[in-house]
């Protein structure tokens, strides 16, 4: 819970500053890239989230290898993560930053599981559809398991539309159950 709750609070600040300097895109890419070099370099993570690392030798590591690479406005917030003890929430914080983002771009962002590779006139229908439920621009990402036999279960904000035919099989088998 306070994962969250710190998380958003973050990066609902960061997002105002960067509504109001227009520098959405250009924070949200930095910030990917950081959490990006974090998530491939253990040796860094380490670092950054050792409790007995001082905050000013975090920060000497965060300027020497983002200075120049991430915009200043980045780098002190970065730092100011390092300063009140909270960059452990690095991650949770671009992903809330980035919810933001496309919701003030009238963005909605889809996960699509599917039972088998699904082919791009299926695609094409499914982003149509979901422009149209949605009535905002989407992004899709999909995946394939198995596990499901057939059918798609589409994610996208809270809800799950679940049209797998594990799922099927699960409500008929509790159908059954309650019948008999």
């Amino acid at each position: 819970m306070l994962k969250g709750a710190v998380a958003g609070r973050y990066a609902e600040a960061l997002y105002d500053i960067a509504l109001e300097n227009k520098l959405v895109d250009q924070l949200e890419e930095e910030l990917q890239a950081v959490v990006r070099v974090l998530d491939e370099t253990v040796q860094m993570k380490k670092i950054l989230f050792h409790p007995r690392i001082t905050a000013a030798q975090k920060k000497e590591v965060l300027a020497g290898l983002f200075a120049g690479r991430i915009s200043g406005v980045a780098l002190n917030f970065l730092n100011m993560l390092v300063d009140r003890q909270r960059e452990i929430y690095l991650a949770d914080i671009t992903g809330y930053f980035t919810g933001l983002a496309n919701k003030g771009r009238n963005i909605s962002d889809v996960k699509v599981t599917s039972a088998v590779e699904l082919t791009d006139g299926e695609k094409k229908n499914l982003a149509a559809a979901m422009a149209k439920c949605t009535g905002k621009q989407v992004r899709l990402s999909y995946d394939v398991d198995p596990k499901l036999l057939g059918g798609v279960v589409v994610r996208f904000g809270d809800k799950v539309i679940d049209g797998s035919v594990i799922a099927r099989l699960n409500t008929l088998r509790e159908h059954l159950r309650q019948i008999s």
